[in-house]
């Protein structure tokens, strides 16, 4: 079951979080640079990561934190290669494919519930018109809360129904 929310998405009550990078993101803005700046073992994690197994785009990541709460990185951007390269854009196809990986992860390790940001629409550039029928189709029928932050307030406890 799919809810729409508004607030921050660190605060959340659902047992993990997703969100889009590229491999070897950098993560430097938007919410990868705020899940660094709040767990730095995280990124340095997700480095060694990428530079050991080098991951495709479509495909995720995940990682526990001590307390729990479980971050699944996403690829759905092409990877930046070369030092100081960019990430390249998100495509539906990869979307689409990293949300059929999440899919399985989900009901491998049963989570509880899972919360989303608008995938893929700030640093990955697609249109959320574009994006949300996908997560519709690949995560809408989970018995599990599946939310989704569609605006961000910075310090703002969504009200959730996790």
């Amino acid at each position: 079951m799919i809810s729409e929310v508004s607030g921050d998405i660190l605060l959340t009550a659902a047992q993990a979080t997703a969100h889009g990078v590229a491999p070897n993101d950098p993560f430097q803005s938007g919410l990868a640079l705020q899940l660094r700046e709040r767990w730095p073992a995280m990124y340095k994690d997700f480095r060694h990561y990428c530079q050991s197994q080098h991951p495709k785009a479509g495909e995720l990541w995940t990682w526990g934190s001590a307390d729990g709460k479980r971050i699944v990185n996403l690829f759905t951007q092409e990877a930046a290669y070369g030092h100081g390269s960019k990430p390249g854009k998100a495509s539906p196809q990869h979307v689409g494919h990293a949300l059929r990986a999440l899919r399985r992860l989900i009901e491998a390790e049963q989570f509880t519930s899972i919360a989303l940001p608008r995938l893929a629409t700030g640093v990955g550039g697609l249109e959320w018109s574009a994006v949300a029928p996908l997560v519709q189709q690949h995560l809408g029928d989970l018995s599990i809360p599946v939310i989704i932050y569609t605006t961000y307030h910075a310090g703002q406890k969504a009200h959730e129904l996790v």
